[in-house]
């Protein structure tokens, strides 16, 4: 099997066998294909699309390209779970999430992923916090799991080893937005980790891959029907990202928002609910709660006494952190230009180019532009004024940029403004959650 012949079948729009699949994910996993044989395939694919078939078989070879983890000898008393978002601006509920599943009594094995495009990732967030490592062998998993019930780590070279190839070429080929491709990256991943249940926040608007709902549908029927059918029950909300989630976006800021919430203080009401509502959604497919009602109240519970709080420090401390990140009331550095967006006329914020926003961020330094590229975790946008509120003088800055130089700081001022619209009259503000798909919908 010719890596180029599957290629060009796969390019002129033919459906590939598990056999041709499989020889492509092994070409990937050990080298046989080079980068541009492997670009030119994610973009055929980006183009072509695959069957259902060949989508699961797809995902299943990627699952198959590594190890998979067995927690049944571990010893866990409560279910496997995790939670998966498709990647937008300011999204740090993992940050929040994880720990507070923890906490209401699920174990949470969370394999998270760097910035793709101009979406951010939670181990960059993660890494922003001095002394954590992301990168954690099976033993140490068990371990952070066995103290804290949650951990977040970075995939592991053992661990779908052909993802973590295709992913980094897809992020600096513009081949991101592909419904199969981001299906089997996604759940090759999750199949791996030996999850018992999981729950995907399909994120849909101006900064998420799925612009609007009919393509967030399409990628959230393909995400449950190829888990489901691997073994894996799962189901997805469709979430708004016309905006940043939160208040802030880019990497320290981010964790700086995230600590906030766990202790309890400026909880941006968004941000929350949702947290809320994912982590009710898992409580009660998982068994831990019997109804929805249960599930929220408990959530609300584990948040508001400080006991999320609690696992999110000895998660951090597991996985090297400072003992004290719940307690300190500055742990992260902040890039030290700081300057306020504020438009030339007073408004209400009618429409935000989300993505040009993560762009901007990018722009700053806090996102990659090509594979293994560091980036700054201390620039960012905090503050951030969401669609519906009233800005301009007189008002909040539209909100505060950090950055290292006062000359990125102005080019991402101006960005920022013509990223955004706004209009004389009351806006009213969009709905969070925008729809949910679960194995047996039509």
């Amino acid at each position: 099997m010719l890596p180029q012949e599957i290629i060009r079948k796969k390019r002129d729009g033919a459906r590939l066998s598990a056999e041709e699949l499989r020889a492509v994910v092994h070409g990937i996993t050990r080298g046989a294909l080079g980068d541009a044989q492997v670009a030119a395939f994610a973009m055929a694919v980006f183009f072509r699309g695959m069957e259902d078939e060949e989508c699961r078989e797809f995902t299943l070879a990627m699952r198959d390209s590594g190890e998979r983890l067995d927690w049944s000898r571990a010893g866990f008393d409560g279910p496997i779970v995790d939670k998966h978002s498709t990647g937008g601006v300011g999204d740090k509920v993992s940050l929040i999430l994880a720990p507070l599943l923890a906490a209401c009594g699920a174990i949470v094995p969370m394999i998270a992923g760097r910035g793709l495009g101009h979406t951010g990732g939670t181990i960059d967030k993660l890494e922003a916090i001095p002394g954590v490592t992301t990168l954690q062998s099976p033993e140490k998993l068990r371990h952070i799991l066995r103290s804290a019930g949650c951990a977040i780590v970075s995939q592991s070279q053992a661990l779908a080893p052909a993802d973590r190839r295709l992913y980094a070429i897809r992020d600096v080929t513009a081949t991101v937005e592909s419904v199969p491709l981001i299906t089997a990256s996604i759940l090759s991943k999750k199949l791996a980790a030996g999850l018992q249940h999981l729950l995907i926040d399909l994120k849909v608007g101006s900064g998420a891959f799925a612009r609007d709902l009919e393509v967030g549908r399409l990628l959230a029927r393909s995400l449950v029907r190829v888990a489901t059918q691997a073994g894996l029950p799962s189901q997805a909300m469709l979430t708004d990202m016309n905006q940043v989630l939160g208040t802030s976006a880019g990497n320290a800021v981010e964790v700086l928002e995230a600590l906030e919430v766990l202790r309890g203080r400026n909880r941006e009401p968004r941000l929350t609910a949702l947290t809320l509502e994912l982590a009710s959604e898992l409580l009660t497919a998982s068994g831990l709660a019997e109804t929805h009602e249960d599930a929220m109240q408990r959530a609300r519970r584990v948040l508001d006494e400080g006991h999320a709080l609690e696992r999110f420090a000895e998660m951090i401390h597991a996985m090297g952190g400072p003992p004290d990140i719940a307690d300190d009331p500055d742990p992260l550095p902040l890039a030290p230009s700081r300057i306020p967006v504020i438009p030339a006329r007073a408004g209400y914020v009618r429409a935000i180019d989300t993505r040009r926003i993560g762009l901007t961020i990018t722009a700053l330094g806090g996102g990659r532009r090509m594979p293994g590229e560091r980036i700054d975790p201390g620039v960012g946008l905090a503050g951030m004024r969401g669609i519906g509120t009233r800005v301009g003088p007189g008002e909040p800055p539209l909100c505060w940029i950090f950055a290292r130089l006062e000359e990125s700081a102005h080019a991402a001022q101006l960005a920022i403004l013509d990223a955004v619209e706004l209009s004389e009259d009351p806006v009213a503000t969009p709905p969070l959650i925008l729809d949910r798909v679960r194995m047996d919908d039509p």
